[in-house]
This record gives structure tokens, C-alpha cells and sequence, in this order.
């Protein structure tokens, strides 16, 4: 029971889509601009620093908050419970229902539960994951490769570090989301032609 009534929080939590409201700040709409996703790489392009750091900031945020809501909910589940609360997150950062399900990539709410679970359970997660993806993006400089070996290195380090088979599971499901939802981002990473890491000054 406890994992429905954290994904159901987290979701609600999720939902508040930074990306949209800094742009709404801006007066521009994400949706219409650049590439149309709510998420940071999209508001640094298209908005600059200051947007791109607002918005990254609340999709973590919101992804510790749901995390820590969900242990504080169910102390007895403990680190289960706040990852159910992050995946809700997650899910609702990718698919807010009132902006029709047309939401992030979830990359900055994952890293909101991968600082979840290294504060709960292990430190090494975080700087396992957070040292690959910083270093996909340095390789290749693009901030979707940083992104994709970032998801794909928190199950594996998960498997590496002993957590809960559930919680791996979950990581992995995760990391099958985040590759789903940068599909386009794979095609152009084959073709070549992937957007190379910029950020407009504004």
C-alpha cells in the first residue's frame, strides 16, 4: 500500500513543472521554443543561465522532497518509500496531466532521488552515477550522452553497491524510461548530429 500512496504523492509533487513556470517568468512558453521539452538543457538554450539553473534546482528539489516525504510517511519502509515517492516525481515531471502529459526527460528529478538514496543508503551511488554523467557530457559534449550514461549507471551501481533487488529493479525500469524519453536524442548521437552543450547568456 505504501508504494501507491508514494508514487501518487510523488506524482502530485512531480507535476509542478519547473521548466513551465520559469518560462511562464520569462514570458515564453518552453513548449513552443527550441526543442519543446520542459526540462533544463532546453530552458538553458533557449532562456539562458538563470532559467536553466531555476529550473534545474526545482526538478531536484522536487524529487528530494518526495523522496523525503515518502520515509517520512513510512519511517518503517525507509529508503523504499522515499524512491517510490522519487518515481512519482519522475513520472509526473515526464507526464503532467495538465500539460497533457507532455513534460521533461526526468534526468534532474533522478538526480533529486539518486541524492535521496546516497544520503539514505550509500554516498558512492551518487558519486558513481554523478561522475559518469559528468564525464559523458565532458567526452562528448553533448548534455544527452551525459544524460543516458547517467541513467544507465544507477542500476549498475546499484547492482555493484547491494541495494534491495526492488530497488534495482526500479532503476532499471527507470533508466528504460529516461532512453525512451531520449529517443530523438539517440537518433541524432547515431547520426552525429546531436546539439552540441551551449547555453545562451541571458
Amino acid at each position: 500500500m505504501f508504494r501507491i500512496v508514494c508514487l501518487v504523492i510523488g506524482y502530485m509533487v512531480g507535476c509542478m513543472e519547473t521548466a513551465y513556470f520559469v518560462s511562464k517568468a520569462w514570458k515564453t512558453d518552453l513548449r513552443s521554443q527550441g526543442s519543446g521539452n520542459l526540462g533544463t538543457t532546453n530552458a538553458l538554450r533557449v532562456l539562458g543561465v538563470k532559467a536553466g539553473a531555476a529550473t534545474f534546482a526545482g526538478d531536484i528539489l522536487k524529487s528530494v522532497l518526495a523522496f523525503a516525504a515518502g520515509m517520512f510517511l513510512f519511517p518503517e519502509a525507509g529508503a523504499l518509500a522515499g524512491m517510490y515517492g522519487s518515481i512519482g516525481a519522475i513520472l509526473g515531471h515526464d507526464f503532467p496531466f495538465y500539460l497533457h502529459f507532455r513534460g521533461g526527460k526526468g534526468i534532474a528529478a533522478s538526480i533529486g532521488m539518486v541524492l535521496g538514496l546516497s544520503f539514505a543508503i550509500s554516498p558512492l551511488l551518487a558519486l558513481v552515477s554523478f561522475g559518469i554523467g559528468i564525464a559523458g557530457v565532458a567526452v562528448s559534449h553533448t548534455i544527452s550522452a551525459g544524460s543516458l550514461l547517467f541513467a544507465f549507471s544507477i542500476p549498475v551501481a546499484a547492482y555493484f553497491l547491494r541495494f534491495p533487488v526492488e530497488m534495482t529493479a526500479l532503476a532499471a525500469a527507470l533508466c528504460v524510461l529516461a532512453f525512451w524519453k531520449h529517443r530523438a536524442n539517440i537518433g541524432r548521437l547515431l547520426a552525429g548530429n546531436e546539439n552540441r552543450f551551449s547555453i545562451r547568456k541571458k
